[in-house]
């Protein structure tokens, strides 16, 4: 039950956008093990003026930085992240053609009784 929030500049093309959507679903498909139709996810896009992003931590970002943040039930372990993180870099690599540099994610992890998918109760609680 991942939910993502995706944040870039703003100009990409709709090709573009989806292309991020799809690796990520993908992605998160065959690292989490995430249920078929489990889509959850908005892109925001931002003015240059609005959206900034250093080359903190020796990895020189460009314009085309994209900030993933995905929250999840608490139950992943460190490894299945990793994996994630990787596969993440891998396919938005590949289409829309993302730089690994360019690609920031992060995970946050919340109990499952802070969740609520509809109807007002909390279906895994």
């Amino acid at each position: 039950m991942p939910l993502l929030h995706i944040a870039m500049r703003a100009g990409k093309p709709e090709a573009y956008r989806q292309a991020i959507l799809d690796g990520l679903y993908r992605a998160m498909r065959e690292t989490l093990n995430v249920p078929e139709g489990d889509e959850f996810m908005t892109i925001s896009e931002l003015e240059p003026a609005n959206f900034r992003c250093g080359n903190a931590y020796r990895v020189e970002r460009s314009d085309d930085a994209v900030l993933i943040q995905i929250t999840v039930f608490a139950s992943r372990t460190a490894e299945q992240k990793k994996a994630l993180y990787r596969r993440i870099a891998d396919l938005l690599g590949e289409s829309p053609g993302i730089r690994a540099e360019d690609v920031f994610i992060n995970v946050l992890d919340a109990p499952k009784e802070n969740w609520s998918v509809g109807n007002g109760i909390a279906q895994f609680a």
